[in-house]
């Protein structure tokens, strides 16, 4: 069972979010927040797994609660909602350490399997988001491995080769299939990539693996 909490300033969405994850079975919403500053009181006192966040609230914005809710200890995964396919918030939102990024429009299926794949450990991003994101971060922070990322030279080639499927947009699944690993494998290198980098979701492996050259943006997942 997936643990799920709401924080959005408007009633209505939230009651829709609550119907619509609450029927699937491995979904449980456990509570519910209509500002950000509710955002870690609530995390602290349910203990989710997934936390979706509104971006744009009065009082403190998802951004900032987002950051607050990071630093601590064992902090849920988190999906940023939007209305606005922007940029700068999905920038913002993943360099807070957000790890998936949805438009409020977004389907209940789609919605429902984000909230799963983001429980997994995977990133949640649309294609055109995520390459917009992947370029962006490419392009205004060009550099070499060893002066951007000391912390790559920690990894082991192994570790290097997922780095580099995760920055492709892979899923654990699909890196599995392309290295020929098994999926608890797959897991257990990205647990360690996360540790060496020190990052906490996959979204920020993936833009340091552009960074350092060890993939191509442009490359179709298998």
């Amino acid at each position: 069972m997936t643990r799920v909490a709401l924080v959005d300033d408007d009633s209505l969405v939230r009651a829709g979010l609550a119907m619509i994850l609450g029927a699937d079975p491995g979904i449980e919403v456990v509570g519910q927040g209509g500002d950000g500053s509710e955002a870690v009181p609530l995390v602290q006192k349910h203990r989710p797994d997934v936390l979706l966040m509104d971006v744009r609230m009065p009082g403190l914005d998802g951004i900032a609660a987002t950051k607050a809710v990071t630093s601590q200890p064992n902090p849920p995964r988190i999906i940023m909602l939007t209305t606005f396919d922007m940029d700068e918030y999905v920038f913002r939102a993943l360099e807070a350490g957000a790890s998936g990024f949805l438009l409020k429009d977004t389907p209940p299926q789609d919605l429902i399997r984000a909230v799963h794949v983001v429980a997994g450990g995977d990133a949640m991003l649309s294609p055109t988001i995520t390459r917009r994101m992947l370029s962006h971060f490419s392009d205004a922070n060009p550099g070499t491995r060893q002066d951007k990322h000391p912390g790559l030279d920690q990894l082991t080639e192994r570790e290097t080769e997922v780095l580099g499927a995760v920055g492709a947009g892979l899923s654990n699944t699909q890196i599995g299939m392309r290295l020929f690993m098994s999926e608890v494998t797959v897991k257990a290198h990205v647990s360690k990539i996360f540790a060496k980098l020190d990052c906490t979701n996959r979204v920020q492996i993936a833009i340091i693996a552009h960074e350092a050259g060890l993939t191509d943006i442009d490359q179709p997942p298998a």
